[in-house]
């Protein structure tokens, strides 16, 4: 053996070798598919879906010995509302209970001031839940300005005084807009 073969190997020597052999076989190329903007593209769309169910304004009523609706001759349209249903028993703001109803009327306990008040408390805090939500979107998208829409969803023989805390309880809420949804002739 020869002297050079004996010496030890420097940095250089190997760093050397290495790439030698690296070019007798190269590398294939990436074929593989960057799955990072696909996930962007499916968070965002997951965003805009989710915002337009939360959204949608189209209330599913089933109707029921609780809930029967009245008639009217109405066609008006309704976009983006929030959907307060009363039947004879509760109270629900999207679809959640929030007052529980004795014969269609609300507890006196319920209400701010007893018996002879108007605002019923727990529909009141849900209703400004809503509000405020609904006020952030319409902060982040000016397309949507917050209107003060609600639709109500009541029972044909609702008592007119749970009507009427039912309604000045909205406006207190900043909810102006009422519309009543009916059965069509």
């Amino acid at each position: 053996m020869s002297q050079d073969e004996l010496k030890p190997a420097t940095m250089l020597h190997v760093k050397q070798a290495i790439r030698k052999r690296r070019a007798k076989h190269p590398q294939p190329e990436g074929m593989g598919l960057n799955i990072y903007p696909m996930m962007d593209m499916m968070t965002i769309l997951l965003v805009f879906m989710v915002m337009q169910f939360a959204t949608s304004t189209a209330a599913v009523v089933q109707q029921s010995e609780e809930l029967r609706l009245p008639y009217s001759t109405s066609d008006a349209e309704l976009t983006d509302t929030t959907a307060v249903q009363i039947s004879k028993s509760e109270i629900l703001v999207d679809g959640k209970l929030v007052v529980t109803l004795r014969n269609g009327v609300v507890d006196p306990s319920d209400k701010r001031d007893g018996a002879n008040g108007f605002l019923i408390t727990p529909l009141h805090r849900a209703l400004n839940t809503v509000r405020d939500v609904r006020k952030q979107i319409a902060a982040s998208d000016p397309r949507r300005p917050f209107e003060g829409d609600v639709q109500i969803v009541a029972d044909a023989d609702t008592p007119f005084r749970t009507l009427s805390e039912v309604i000045y309880t909205l406006g207190q809420s900043e909810f102006g807009n009422l519309h009543f949804t009916t059965n069509k002739r």
